[in-house]
Formats: structure tokens, sequence, C-alpha cells
């Protein structure tokens, strides 16, 4: 078992953002489905610890979840966020950083490749690209860490078609290449149904379905 919450509860000025959610996320691809404020990017922080919950347990791979360090968790669970936030200077520098935060040796083409980017991306300025190309970039500095886990907020949600089928097929690909578990938040049903074989659905912060993903969204 990849994640799994118990009676897991969350407040946000004085307003209940999660409340009692029990869910299982297996290895895999899992999509967090609901309506807007149902919570779905608030319980994807909480997967990353970037909050922890008011009540309830996490755990990842059977261990709890406020016992593991932060940074440690974040090298092997990688949260790309639903607007893209890269540092300024080039697609390469933005690499650089975040290897070298989770001290992984740099493959910048071989990370610029898996998330759908040509080489000659590394040199360009940030500020030249594309939200489609941002977000794939944000992808690749992701990978640089080498995760297991990667966490995606609404990641075509700012895209036109073209570029979020871009997107989706890197991330389909990194599936297939690097067997890497994925929990995607997504607004739109069928992009579940592209992505993912597993679905958590939430509804005014709770759970109202969760398991194979056809049964979790009828």
């Amino acid at each position: 078992m990849l994640f799994e919450l118990r009676d897991v509860s969350l407040s946000r000025g004085g307003r209940r953002v999660l409340d009692a959610v029990s869910a299982e996320i297996e290895q895999g691809a899992t999509a967090i489905v609901g309506p807007s404020g149902s919570g779905k990017s608030t319980l994807l922080r909480l997967l990353d610890r970037l909050a922890d919950p008011d009540e309830g347990a996490i755990s990842y791979r059977g261990r709890p979840l406020r016992e593991l360090d932060p940074l440690a968790l974040r090298r092997e669970v990688a949260l790309v966020p639903q607007l893209p936030s890269l540092l300024p200077g080039t697609v390469e520098s933005n690499l650089v950083f975040a290897a070298g935060l989770a001290g992984e040796q740099l493959e910048a083409g071989r990370c610029l490749r898996l998330a759908g980017l040509d080489e000659g991306f590394a040199g360009r300025d940030v500020d030249e690209l594309s939200v489609g190309e941002r977000q794939r970039a944000m992808l690749a500095r992701a990978l640089t860490q080498k995760p297991c886990v990667l966490l995606l907020d609404e990641p075509t949600s700012a895209l036109d078609r073209e570029a979020r089928d871009a997107v989706e097929a890197a991330l389909l690909r990194l599936r297939e290449e690097l067997a890497i578990s994925l929990v995607v938040v997504s607004h739109d049903p069928e992009q579940a149904r592209r992505l993912a074989s597993r679905a958590v659905r939430l509804d005014r912060g709770r759970v109202t379905a969760c398991g194979a993903l056809e049964r979790a969204l009828a």
C-alpha cells in the first residue's frame, strides 16, 4: 500500500476542509476527483507533508507520515503544483537546483525527454516558455530527484488541448518506462480515465467512493 488515510480531518479558517477521510492509495495510478472546493488539493498537500492533519493518521508504505523527515519524504514523493513555479533563469538551472537538493547527479537530457521536451530546452529561459512547456519543465525538475511517486495537482487545467495531450502523453510514458506511481488531482472524469486505474472521489471534504476507477466514478 502506498498511502493509507484513516479518519483524517483538517480545518482552515473555521471551515472543515477534510472531514474524517479514510482511503487507500495503491501503487500505480490513482485519480483524486470531485467538484471544486471538495478538498482534492488539500489532500494532495497532506501526502507530501506540506501540512499535517488536525485529526487522524496518514501512512506511507506502512510508516506513519508524521515520523518521516519531510525533506527525505519529498525526495521520494515529488509534488508538481497546479501553477508552474519555476525559478528565474534557464530550464537547466532549475534542474541543477532540484537535483542538488536531492543529492542526485543531474541527467538533464533524460529528464527532459521523459517530460516530453527535447534537450534543446535546457538552455531556454523559463520566461520564454509557453504554459504547457513550463508545466513539462516542472515535471522534468521533479524527475531530477528520481522520485518513486509523483503528486500532480490539476497538471493540465491551464492548457489548451494540444498542450494537455502532450503532458498526458509524458505522464503515460513515465508510467511505462519508470513504473512510477501517479496521484493525479483532476476535475475532469475523462482525464481520470485516461491516466488512472483507481480513484478517490471527494465531495465537501468527505470520501464518497474509493477503489476501481469506473466504480468510483459511477
